[in-house]
């Protein structure tokens, strides 16, 4: 197997990590609220929160779905996942989320896929194509998370997980 392809992108928002870090983690309508990717999301195994170990359900807005387990979990700082069933197409798939200070006084969040596709014969179109679809996702998604950032609704929802 060769170089997994990587999608990264990163913004910066006018929030210090810790709440940066819980508007990701946010759950439920909140989540609906910023994040495009997501039609439904549950914890699984009777987890009531993120924690390493924990495995989700996770509906894509387009119907596709994945299980995922965290395999880090550090707040404020890196969240890190791997899909352990989900789309025939991805052999892997990984993500990670890492929240640092900025100069700005707000917080720089980079978000960042990796992946590799099957069968064999394919990979390197099917990964080409992936790299625009999943750049364009991730595009949309750091954006709406960045709005997710300014929404008195997530922030509140948000603000409660810190505290």
């Amino acid at each position: 197997m060769g170089v997994m392809p990587i999608v990264e992108s990163s913004v910066v928002v006018p929030l210090e990590p810790a709440l940066a870090f819980a508007v990701s983690q946010t759950t439920g309508a909140v989540r609906l609220r910023w994040d495009p990717f997501i039609r439904r999301q549950s914890f699984l195994d009777g987890a009531p929160a993120p924690a390493t170990g924990v495995r989700t359900l996770t509906q894509h807005r387009l119907g596709l779905r994945m299980v995922s387990q965290y395999v880090s979990y550090r707040p404020p700082t890196t969240v890190g996942m791997k899909m352990v069933t989900g789309p025939w197409f991805f052999s892997v798939m990984a993500a990670g989320w890492r929240f640092e200070p900025h100069p700005s006084g707000g917080t720089r969040a980079v978000w960042r896929y990796n992946f590799s596709c099957r069968p064999a014969w394919l990979a390197p179109l099917a990964e080409r194509i992936g790299v625009v679809v999943l750049r364009r996702d991730i595009e949309r998604r750091i954006a709406g998370f960045a709005r997710g950032c300014a929404d008195p609704v997530v922030l509140a929802a948000a603000s409660d997980a810190v505290s």
